[in-house]
Parts: C-alpha cells; sequence; structure tokens
C-alpha cells in the first residue's frame, strides 16, 4: 500500500505512556472505594468536582424540582429523542426471540432472554452535560426491562444538570446519582454503604471511567469499553472540504484526546479540509479543546483508491465512521470492523449522537474488531434449558452421553448418563454396559 500521511498525531508509544498513567491512577482509586466505601467516594468527589452534597442520591422531590427548571422546548426535544431511541431499541428487542425446538423425538431444546437484574448507567457530563447518553443506556435498559436501574452524572458547574436529570427519570431510572468519573463507577460496581452494587455498567466516559470500566470488568459485566470519542470521515471528490472539517472537529470537541481521522483519495481535498479546519479553530467556540485534540490525535491520510482506503479503515476501526463517496453502499458491504456507520452527506455523526435512534455508546481502541455497540441485546443474557420428555429420547441421549463421556476419561459423567439408560430403557440394562 502506498499510504501517504499528510498529518500523524501522537506516536504509538506516547500514547502508551499515557495509558499506562490512567491504569495506576484508577487502580489506586478502585482500591480506596473498596477500601473505605462512601468516605472514599466524598473525597474524591470533593477533590475532582468540588461537590460534597448531603446526599448523593437524588430524592423524588429534588428530581421533580431539577426537571422543574428544564424549558418546555427542551423538554419536548427530550422526549422526541427518547421516543426514537425506545423505538429504535423496541424494534431489535422484538427481533430477539425466545426459542423451544424438537431437536429429536422427545429431546425439547430452548433458550430464554433474560434481563441483568440491575445496571449502572453512567452519563458523562463534567466538560458537557451529556444529555443523549442518558437516552442511549438508561432508556435502552428500560426497554429490555431491566428492573433495577442506576444512573449517574457528574455535576455540572457545581450542580446537578436539569436536562441530563430529567433525561434520565424520563428514561426510567430508578436511582439517579450526582457522580462522576471514576468514583461513579466504582461505587456502582463495588458498593458502598449507601450504594447497592450493580450487575453491570454501561456508558461512555473519558479514558479514567473506560479503564475504570475495564478494571471492574468479571466483577461486574461492561457494555464494551467505550473511552474518548473517535471519529473517521472517509470521503472522495464528491464532497467538499467545509462538510470534511466540519464531521471532524465535531467529535474533536468532545476533549484533548479524541483522534479524528480523514481517509480520502483526493490529495485537493485533504490540502483543502486541512486549511478549512485551520479556518474553523479560529471562530469555533470550543477550539480550546478541539485544537488539542486535533493537534496530537488528528490525522489525514491520502490512499490511492477506494480498496486502499477500505483497508486503512478496517484496520483502524473508528468508533465513528462517516462515508461520504460515490460508493456508500459499497462501504457498507465491505466495512467490517468500527463502530457505527453514517453513510452519505445528509447524515452525520452528531444525528446518531443526539437524536436519530441508533445507540452513541460504541466501541473504542479497535474493539470494534470484536464487539458493536450498546444495543438493547447488552442489557439481555440469553440462558439455555433443555428438557427430554420420552423414556425412548433418555435412553438414546443417554447411551451417547456414556460413550462420550468414557471417550474423555470422566467415569462419574458416564454414570449420569447410564443410570438413565438403566431407568428409562425397554430392556433391563446391566450395570455400566450402556458405556460399552
Amino acid at each position: 500500500m502506498t499510504v501517504t500521511y499528510l498529518k500523524s498525531g501522537k506516536p504509538a508509544g506516547e500514547r502508551s505512556e499515557d495509558d499506562a498513567k490512567v491504569r495506576a491512577t484508577v487502580d489506586a482509586t478502585l482500591r480506596d472505594i473498596e477500601t473505605r466505601g462512601d468516605a472514599a467516594v466524598r473525597d474524591l468527589s470533593e477533590r475532582f468536582d468540588n461537590y460534597s452534597p448531603p446526599a448523593f442520591r437524588l430524592s423524588a422531590s429534588e428530581i421533580e424540582a431539577i426537571m422543574s427548571r428544564v424549558s418546555e422546548r427542551d423538554m419536548q426535544d427530550i422526549v422526541f429523542a427518547q421516543e426514537q431511541v425506545r423505538n429504535f431499541a423496541q424494534a431489535q428487542r422484538d427481533s430477539m426471540l425466545d426459542i423451544e425446538v424438537e431437536t429429536l423425538p422427545g429431546v425439547v431444546l430452548g433458550h430464554k432472554n433474560i434481563p441483568v437484574q440491575s445496571v449502572g448507567c453512567y452519563v458523562p457530563g463534567g466538560k458537557f452535560p451529556m444529555v443523549a447518553s442518558a437516552h442511549m443506556s438508561v432508556a435502552t435498559a428500560s426497554v429490555a426491562g431491566v428492573p433495577r436501574i442506576v444512573a449517574a452524572t457528574p455535576p455540572f458547574k457545581g450542580e446537578p444538570n436539569p436536562a441530563v436529570i430529567a433525561a434520565m427519570h424520563l428514561g426510567g431510572a430508578h436511582e439517579i446519582y450526582v457522580l462522576g468519573g471514576i468514583q461513579a463507577v466504582g461505587a456502582m460496581a463495588i458498593g458502598t454503604e449507601t450504594i447497592d452494587p450493580v450487575d453491570m455498567l454501561v456508558g461512555p466516559g473519558n479514558a479514567f471511567v473506560a479503564e475504570a470500566k475495564r478494571q471492574l470488568y468479571g466483577r461486574v459485566g461492561i457494555d464494551l469499553f467505550a473511552g474518548p470519542t473517535e471519529t473517521m470521515v472517509i470521503a472522495d471528490d464528491t464532497v467538499d472540504a467545509e462538510l470534511c472539517a466540519t464531521d471532524l472537529l465535531g467529535q474533536a470537541e468532545h476533549g484533548y484526546n479524541s483522534p479524528a481521522v480523514l481517509l480520502t483519495n483526493s490529495r485537493k481535498l485533504a490540502e483543502d479540509t486541512l486549511a478549512e479546519i485551520d479556518r474553523l479553530l479560529a471562530i469555533l467556540p470550543t477550539a480550546d479543546t478541539a485544537s488539542v485534540s486535533w493537534r496530537d490525535y488528528g490525522e489525514v491520510i491520502l490512499c490511492d483508491d477506494h480498496d486502499e482506503m477500505l483497508a486503512v479503515a478496517n484496520d483502524i476501526a473508528s468508533e465513528h465512521v462517516q462515508v461520504m463517496t460515490d460508493r456508500d453502499d459499497w462501504y457498507l458491504e465491505n466495512m467490517h470492523s468500527y463502530g457505527a456507520l453514517f453513510l452519505g452527506p445528509r447524515t452525520n455523526v452528531a444525528n446518531g449522537d443526539k437524536v436519530i435512534g441508533t445507540n452513541h455508546t460504541l466501541p473504542t481502541k479497535k474493539a470494534g474488531r470484536y464487539t458493536g455497540g450498546l444495543w438493547v441485546g447488552k442489557f439481555l443474557k440469553t440462558h439455555s434449558y433443555q428438557r427430554v420428555t420420552t423414556d425412548e429420547a433418555a435412553a438414546q441421549i443417554g447411551a451417547y452421553g456414556s460413550r462420550l463421556c468414557m471417550l474423555e476419561g470422566f467415569v462419574g459423567h458416564a454414570e449420569q448418563c447410564n443410570v438413565r439408560v438403566r431407568r428409562y430403557g425397554k430392556r433391563n440394562i446391566p450395570y455400566g454396559a450402556a458405556a460399552e
């Protein structure tokens, strides 16, 4: 391949150093929460958010008072967005059927989709109040039928953000905590004197939240490793620099370490986009953040053709992939590693982030190679069961099972099968004969 980097981000070695520092911080913090419980959580909230209320959990009256501060139009917009998310989640849920089949006469196998019993939904909001994240996690868990939904979000400018709290409450949260960062996900997963632990953690977050979820995995389930946002624009000369630059910076403003990559086979578009990014950064209100992300994590990659662009895109496995080419459906057919695709110039990542209905909690750091994003199915566990309904089936399966157990040397296993053959077979079979 003759890939040319017109702009590169931080070297991989420097990124690894950053990751190591995050891992050490998270490990120490989680051990502190496990040791000191509520006291550690309060200390961390005071240290990082300068926030120490009488109780971190909001009461029903506090939720009502906070929601009363949301304007009518904002509330209507929140309700509209949640309707889109719920509608798509419900369609997904309806596609997941419990099954029961008779695989042999008298042998019945099946599975049931059972909701996770308690879920902790983290909604970021220290820098920007992520109202939409409440729809994606809380409302989707509600559609799945999760009986205990816990939601946590950091204070915004020293107090609960009304729109985020409204979205959590309307989405179906049973408990709402104003807590951010490691202390939020740690408290929900580990439990404290006042917070019962959950079975699963979901939701996006910064590098520290993502690492905390990684370290807590096993103690609890997680949706996926959703760290700092990533975006890729795959474009050819059917679109212009304004669209490409806008779509790149629109995600770079998330944080100081949000990778944004332009992948193109047009040198002119690549160079024009670099110039347009410089122009936009001079006027963008969030340029203080976006400019750092673009400087350290932005890349412009020039390829010879679409096949090369496809190969590079699948290798990078970006969280968001905006495709604006003369063959968008070809990318849909051939892309295999990504978080979500946004096809054509009429859509954009912000639609998916906020309102269109697909879930915006998506895999980052190449996790798209082995998992998709958060969806209603993540809140459901598929459990199998079996039933043998006839004597003939018990004897038939038992005979096969006994011989296969002995093939592996498991005599006790084989006897479980043998006793069924003796008990349910048509003739009195001597002890151990089924294994012959």
